[in-house]
């Protein structure tokens, strides 16, 4: 777990760095020169990108983590493994672009009363797809090979530098019209699958020609039903994220998408170690899997779960806490504050998601895997009709909402069968540490508010510098008693052992 950890926290830096990028990109560029309308169209627009691209990829990207193990050979550059990533996605493509034309007519319909500015560049949609399919493929292609750093640095840090400089050419300097802005959108994602493209040929270890031995019959076959399972389980992976974006944008209209897309990208900030521990780990628990080691699995799979949820937890508890402060700090914020829920409910989403995805990888990569198929209809209808049921009561907290009690139910089925069928859970005694940390953190915020707040508002300075103050000094006293007490707690050895690290605590401490 030690190597797993070191390289999960390379990963989870670049993704930081990534974030600092999207801040100042959302909290200063787009909210201060796009409309809600325009961060609505730009949001939906990768979205449903995103949702095409899932489809046509016919579950590549995890059938490369699944399989690999099966045509690993150095020698032999994997028996032109990477051929066949390109022709099956490509192959999906150019049917699902099939199926989104023949939809054309009924998409327009929905989206043509609340969002008619994104029927006007609806098209736009599936070159952005493609581009989006092939450094997806090249990402996975990369993460078995054990080097995520490079195309995780093209598509949190090099994807927001081209999103950024797109929306300052529209906004900032008016040198392009909206028009300009979606094309720039489609070059940045071209731009991001070309360089992990060649990144993939400097590394040496992958070849062009396809090596048809190595397909055995029973091989072919079990490729082939994966395949159309991972087809039918993009849903649960890729879809349902995205389900609400397009149920506020038909029935709300493109402003409140806008609003909703600030708030969740402010609650997307809670998963970031999720993909890089996830991306680095998946192969391993796909290797240990195939070897029958199910006793190294469970204790994989109970430290990747653990650790995700103490730094979910603990990045949404100070996303939190600091919200007043955050909104306030917004261009427009005043237009974006009804966005708080939906941060605070998404956030606990995405926490369940980061605590509980590695079971979904476990059942995955089993033998067991058309089981997910079953949660996957279980999930989509649950989420629809939450949507269905929610929005137009609720609006945009409805709809996060709908996301929060979805996953909830979804998870818990799916950590039950993966216990039943392969005897693997995800839980420990820590994991009850993490809850308890958390909980004493909540207490402890309210009682530092109910002392520093009287204390710093009667500063002779404005109410807004107040305020920072106040917030900054609470912040930077919660988290040094979190720190304190989640190495006094032994919550994590290798927690612990960052701590001594960056502390430089000798490692005899009695603690």
């Amino acid at each position: 777990m030690g190597i797993v950890i070191k390289q999960s926290i390379r990963g989870t830096l670049v993704n930081y760095l990534g974030v600092a990028i999207g801040f100042v990109t959302t909290f200063f560029i787009v909210t201060a020169y796009l409309t809600q309308e325009e961060v609505g169209l730009t949001r939906v627009l990768i979205d449903a990108a995103i949702l095409f691209s899932s489809f046509a990829q016919l579950g590549t990207s995890s059938s490369i983590i699944r399989f690999f193990p099966f045509f690993k050979d150095e020698k032999a550059k994997h028996h032109g493994f990477f051929f066949w990533t390109l022709i099956v996605p490509f192959f999906g493509f150019l049917v699902f672009l099939l199926v989104a034309k023949c939809l054309q007519g009924t998409i327009i319909q929905t989206f043509s009363k609340n969002s008619e500015l994104f029927v006007t560049y609806y098209r736009f949609v599936f070159p952005l797809s493609l581009f989006m399919l092939y450094q997806g493929v090249f990402e996975a292609n990369a993460n078995v090979l054990m080097r995520i750093v490079v195309p995780k640095f093209v598509r949190e840090v090099g994807v927001r530098i081209g999103l950024l400089i797109s929306y300052l050419l529209y906004g900032f300097w008016n040198i392009i019209d909206l028009n300009g802005l979606v094309i720039g959108v489609c070059i940045t994602y071209f731009l991001a699958a070309l360089v992990d493209f060649f990144y993939l040929l400097t590394l040496g270890r992958i070849s062009f020609k396809p090596d048809f031995k190595i397909f055995t019959k029973p091989l072919l076959k079990n490729i082939l039903f994966y395949t159309l399972f991972l087809l039918l389980n993009a849903i649960t992976v890729n879809v349902m994220p995205l389900l609400n974006t397009f149920f506020l944008s038909a029935g709300m209209g493109l402003s409140f998408t806008g609003i909703y897309a600030i708030a969740n990208y402010i609650a997307t900030v809670v998963e970031i170690p999720n993909r890089s521990l996830n991306a680095i780990v998946q192969p391993e628990i796909s290797e240990t899997i195939k070897n029958n080691d199910f006793q190294h699995t469970e204790k994989l799979c109970k430290s990747v779960s653990l650790h995700l949820m103490l730094s979910s937890a603990l990045i949404f508890f100070f996303i939190w806490i600091n919200l007043d402060a955050l909104f306030l700090l917004l261009p427009n914020g005043e237009q974006y504050e009804a966005g708080k829920s939906v941060v605070t409910i998404l956030g606990l989403a995405k926490i369940i998601g980061s605590t509980l995805f590695v079971s979904s990888s476990a059942l995955n990569y089993s033998k067991y895997y058309y089981w997910s198929f079953v949660f996957t209809v279980m999930l989509t209808s649950m989420a629809i009709a939450l949507n269905v049921l929610l929005i137009p009561r609720m609006g945009m907290d409805g709809a996060a909402l709908s996301q929060l009690i979805s996953y909830l139910v979804f998870y818990l089925c799916l950590i039950v069968v993966v216990k039943i069928k392969i005897n693997i859970g995800i839980f420990s005694t820590a994991h009850l540490k993490v809850l308890a940390l958390m909980a004493g953190l909540v207490l402890l915020n309210y009682l530092c508010i109910t002392i520093f707040q009287p204390v710093f508002y009667k500063l002779p300075c404005s109410h807004t510098a107040a305020i920072f103050t106040e917030t900054i000094v609470r912040s930077a006293f919660i988290l040094t008693v979190s720190i304190i007490v989640c190495y006094k707690m032994s919550i994590s050895e290798e927690v612990n052992r960052l701590i001594r690290k960056a502390f430089r605590i000798h490692p005899t401490v009695n603690h």
